[in-house]
Parts: C-alpha cells; structure tokens; sequence
C-alpha cells in the first residue's frame, strides 16, 4: 500500500519515529500552556496533572483562555467536550482496530490524537493500531514534559505579555481554522464565518465562554453532515 510504504511498514518503533517532529512542535506548545497557566494562578501541580489527563492542545487552551477571562467551569468544560467532538468519529473509525477488553481498548484509545490518526491511516477504513500508539508515545512525552518546562519556567521568564506569549491562544486557534479552512472547502468557510460572527456579536452581551461555547456549537451544526 502506498501509505505503508511511504513509511517504512508498521510497528511501535516505526511510529515513535514518525511522531518525532510532531513531537518537536507539541513540546514548544506545552511550554506556552505551561507558561500561561502559571500565569493564571493555576500553581505548578495543577497544569501538569491537566496535561497528563487531559493530553489535549485544543481542550487545555480552550479551558485556560476561558477561564483567564473570567468564564465559569461550566463553559470552560463544554467548549473543551465541543471542541474535541472529532475524537468520536476518530474513535469509532479505530475501535475495530484496537486489542483486549474494554479497559485496555479504553486505554489504547488514549493514543488517538491528530497527527497519530491521520499517520496510522492505511486507507480504506484500516489503520495500523501499534504504528498509531508508537507515534502518540512521543507526543505525550513531549507534552508533559513541556508544561513541566513552562510552569516551572514561569518563575524565570516573569511576565508573559513582555514575551508576548499571551497571543499563544488566539494564534493556535488560529493555527488550527487555517488548516480546517484549507481541507474543508465551501462548506467549513461558511461555519467558520457564522461561528465568528456569533461569537462576536455576544461578546458585549454574555459572560466570558459564553461566545466560545455559542461559536463551537455553530461551527459544529454547520459542519454536520460533512464527510471526514
């Protein structure tokens, strides 16, 4: 098959060496979560435990920026579930895929994450379980570690905005629209400008969270349907 070819077969190993430079990028991500959850008065325990539990760029940000602006938990929470909603589809893609009873198929869901999936895709609805747990292993390595880096780095570095690692949430989000905008088409640039707009036109009226969590049920109506 062309995608196994492309990388040189299966296996943990051979998967771990393809997490590798994603690995590299979701370190530097952690440091900046770690750094800027320091700076919320998060403390040095309680961003590190988050990353090993939650192990989600998209969910911790979201989480962090709303309740770095004074959001409840409740919004924090819902806009986090919504925007990780792509695990679902992922995860029942992978299901058949996975080895051992419900608590060992449990955990080895865990290793179903972005880069990890789409690298373990064999095409026609097959993936390659271990390739996709050896690529995560890194990952999840760098991203503890990474926020280890950060809220103990907090203590040096000092003042986030001086750094200008404030912008790390809007500019990942951001990061994340740009790649969803280009695979999407017509279809994903429409829920993204309806998301935007309700979002912005609540932000006078409502609590912080409030607009983020409007904007990912809007962008989540808007896509449904879409084929992945």
């Amino acid at each position: 098959m062309r995608n196994e070819a492309g990388r040189g077969g299966g296996g943990y190993l051979a998967g771990a060496r393809a997490g590798l430079p994603f690995a590299l990028v979701t370190g530097v991500v952690a440091i900046s979560f770690g750094v800027l959850a320091r700076s919320l008065g998060w403390g040095v325990v309680a961003p590190i435990v988050f990353s090993v539990i939650t192990f989600s760029a998209s969910a911790q940000f979201a989480v962090a920026a709303v309740l770095g602006a004074g959001g409840g938990v409740f919004a924090a929470v819902a806009a986090a579930v919504l925007l990780n909603a792509r695990f679902l589809p992922m995860g029942v893609a992978v299901a058949p895929f996975l080895k051992g009873g419900p608590l060992r198929r449990a955990l080895e869901g865990q290793a179903i994450v972005d880069p990890s999936w789409a690298l373990a895709n064999r095409g026609g609805g097959r993936f390659d379980r271990e390739f996709m747990i050896g690529a995560t292993v890194p990952q999840f390595a760098a991203w503890v570690a990474g926020t280890v880096v950060g809220v103990l780095a907090d203590d040096v570095v000092g003042d986030v905005e001086r750094l200008g690692l404030d912008v790390i949430f809007p500019a990942f989000f951001l990061a994340l629209l740009v790649a969803e905008l280009r695979s999407g088409g017509k279809r994903a640039i429409a829920a993204a400008a309806i998301a935007a707009a309700l979002a912005t036109a609540l932000v006078p009226f409502t609590p912080p969270g409030v607009p983020v969590l409007a904007a990912c049920v809007a962008a989540l109506l808007g896509l449904r349907g879409r084929s992945s």
